[in-house]
């Protein structure tokens, strides 16, 4: 685990935003097309902000998130909802979303759909992810029904998730399709998620799934 400390949040949203773009760039200098892995929630909204303005070659970027809730899309649960918002805008609406959901009972009804959407995009060329206090990361809680299969070496791609700690039931990428990723970076904020994270490196992933995924990351950390 690589740690980098930011003197506050908005130098940090800055300085990871223009990193993701450069490995973007660099990548699609190399090859087609690239793959931006990405998580929901409110904390990574101004580094989409950033990144929504910057002028990269987006057509040939496949963008998805990291999990997703089951929730429609214009829930204000959606993690889409909020990628539509802060990041496919302005230079960066010309990216290919590959969707983490669609409209069904439960997960389970559309994940060979959604899998093979997926497939062809893989590996990861550029991943972000976040952390929970309790050292979750995407949909891999603690205590999940299935997270022993989604940290498994031969797990699939996609694999729904249901946890206390959850609310709705989520689908996620599983850990070795993360850990897989050529880039990886974490971002977190505040004392108490630092020292999660500090501790989750010496954990068993089972208690600490962010671990399935710290060994090549760069974990990205302000007050």
């Amino acid at each position: 685990m690589n740690f980098v400390e930011y003197p506050d949040r908005e130098l940090m949203m800055l300085a990871l935003a223009d990193k993701l773009a450069g490995e973007l760039a660099d990548f699609l200098r190399r090859e087609d097309r690239a793959s931006f892995c990405v998580p929901g929630g409110t904390t990574p909204g101004p580094i989409f902000d950033t990144l929504s303005g910057v002028d990269l070659d987006w057509d040939k970027v496949s963008v998805f998130l990291n999990d997703e809730r089951w929730v429609p899309e214009d829930s204000p649960r959606s993690n889409t909802r909020l990628l539509r918002e802060r990041l496919l805008r302005g230079k960066a609406l010309r990216a290919n979303l590959v969707p983490l959901y669609q409209p069904a009972p439960q997960p389970e009804d559309v994940l060979a759909d959604l899998e093979a959407q997926l497939a062809p995009h893989l590996p990861i060329s550029v991943l972000l992810l976040g952390m929970g206090a309790d050292m979750h990361t995407a949909s891999l809680f603690p205590g999940a029904d299935r997270l022993a299969e989604a940290l498994a070496s031969d797990a699939p791609v996609l694999l729904p998730m249901r946890a206390e700690a959850a609310g709705e039931p989520r689908i996620t990428l599983t850990a070795p399709v993360l850990a897989g990723a050529m880039h990886i970076h974490i971002l977190i904020t505040g004392a108490e998620k630092r020292a999660a994270v500090e501790r989750a490196a010496g954990m068993d992933p089972l208690e600490a799934p962010v671990a399935a995924v710290l060994k090549n990351a760069t974990v990205h950390w302000a007050e």
